[in-house]
């Protein structure tokens, strides 16, 4: 079987696709990767993407770094450094827990009532249609909730525009909840009670043990991770081969026409994984089934830019500072707030070695669907942008410009779940399906998620359909 990557979208595909292909090599079933870059696709340090890694997507992702060697490796970062949003020009904490509900300042005392009678189902029913983050937001915990937690935290994972997401298919378990328990505190209760039902799974003792919920990665970057599992594939991994065709055999497979370095391949296999953005396959697919086509193109990737500058430690303004150092995850910016940058990791005080003595480093994200303009704008104007917005909040006015370690734009950068995504998504492989398409696989963060988490955790779900598909092949 073979599997489709691509490399100019911002994605974790590199993620899903190396664990899927290690996981059903270890079934015994023959597997070939190929890429239409020249490389292996990874990630710089400095480009880390802007996502949570959570501590129940840590786990499958911890099972990835110590089956591919990388367990002394693995660095996390501290689970109660906090987290910052913009409002009024101040930098404001998020609370991490209960206790900090009363008295942070990022709401109001009645915006906080509001969100809680919300929360234990005091609020308008559900409208019996599918919903916008914005709009179930408003409904079930107010405005303010929405416009100074969740806008911003919408902007920093999707880079989207909340009256446009999908709540069923941006935040399903959260949208879940008042489902199953007709309220969000409810619905938390009852999952609460149906978990305690069941027997927790045994750790695997090769595990490192997180405390708490925190974000991870590896001691030289995220790249550690797709390298070790391409050299671990070794000549297995196949890289600047183009797939041009894919043709279907009467039950044999399908047929993979390739550009590459030595000319027009051809590969036949039994099965096909296609993790490129859905728009991409839709290309591919258009000559086999059009309903398919059609879905997989209604999906929307707009353009984010990833800004690396560095700043001496002196630069950074004196109230932002905890015990005379910047600490803490980062700061997201609603936009609201006039800023056009969406967010900023603090790298260098997540994990250690990033950034020599005396500096830190910042990475920042700017673009998504509310900002499509950056497509127009040079690598420096870009980091006179973030470099701008920085000075309003963190950086003092008059420090000195920043060092640029690295801008990287994604044209078409992060697959939006709007609504209608889980139709649309339904519809591609219903109609695949249906056109006897069997053994061809749709995956990818558009299908798994856009978390690399979520894209680790949806290799492990892949690899065991597909292992079912081929087995079932192989008996008939």
């Amino acid at each position: 079987m073979v599997f489709i990557l691509f490399r100019n979208t911002m994605t974790h595909n590199a993620y899903l696709v190396g664990n899927l292909f290690v996981l059903l090599e270890i079934c015994f079933w023959v597997v070939l990767l190929f890429s239409g870059s020249s490389e292996i696709i990874r990630y710089r340090t400095e480009m880390a993407p802007l996502y949570h890694i959570f501590f129940h997507c840590l786990v499958k992702w911890c099972d990835s770094g110590v089956d591919s060697g990388l367990k002394d490796d693995l660095v996390f970062g501290d689970p109660n450094a906090p987290r910052f949003v913009l409002w009024n020009g101040k930098l404001r904490p998020v609370p991490s827990k209960p206790t900090d509900l009363p008295i942070f300042d990022l709401m109001s005392f009645g915006g906080k009532l509001r969100a809680g009678f919300g929360a234990i189902g005091i609020r308008p029913p559900p409208p019996g249609y599918e919903e916008s983050v914005e709009d179930f937001v408003r409904r079930n915990l107010g405005d303010e909730v929405f416009e100074r937690l969740i806008e911003p935290f919408c902007s920093g994972v999707y880079a989207g525009d909340p009256a446009k997401l999908s709540m069923k298919a941006a935040f399903g378990k959260v949208w879940k909840l008042e489902q199953n328990g007709g309220s969000i505190i409810g619905g938390t209760i009852k999952a609460i009670q149906e978990r305690n039902k069941k027997p927790k799974p045994p750790r695997d003792p090769r595990l490192p043990k997180p405390k708490g919920q925190t974000v991870a990665s590896f001691r030289k970057g995220l790249a550690m991770l797709p390298d070790a599992i391409s050299s671990r594939l070794g000549n297995k991994v196949r890289l600047s081969w183009k797939l041009t065709s894919i043709r279907k055999l009467d039950s044999q497979g399908y047929i993979l026409m390739y550009e590459t370095p030595e000319g027009l391949t051809s590969v036949q296999t039994r099965s096909v994984v296609l993790t490129i953005p859905s728009y991409i396959a839709s290309n591919l697919l258009r000559p086999l089934s059009n309903d398919a086509a059609d879905a997989l193109s209604k999906f929307y990737y707009p353009p984010v830019a990833a800004v690396s500058i560095s700043y001496p430690k002196e630069a950074i303004r004196k109230e932002c500072l905890i015990d005379g150092e910047l600490k803490g995850f980062g700061q997201l910016h609603p936009r609201s707030q006039g800023v056009e940058t969406l967010g900023t990791i603090y790298s260098s005080s997540l994990f250690p070695n990033r950034a020599p003595p005396g500096r830190v480093l910042l990475l920042n994200y700017i673009g998504g669907a509310t900002n499509t303009g950056i497509v127009s704008k040079t690598e420096s104007e870009l980091v006179e942008a973030v470099d701008r917005d920085l000075r309003k909040m963190l950086i003092n006015p008059n420090a000195d410009g920043p060092i640029v370690v690295g801008v990287r734009v994604w044209p078409q950068a992060i697959p939006q779940f709007s609504i209608g995504h889980l139709d649309h998504l339904e519809v591609a492989k219903a109609s695949l399906s249906r056109g006897g398409f069997q053994g061809l696989f749709l995956g990818g963060n558009y299908v798994a998620g856009v978390a690399l988490g979520r894209c680790v955790e949806g290799a492990y779900d892949s690899a065991s359909e597909i292992s079912d598909f081929l087995t079932k092949f192989a008996y008939n």
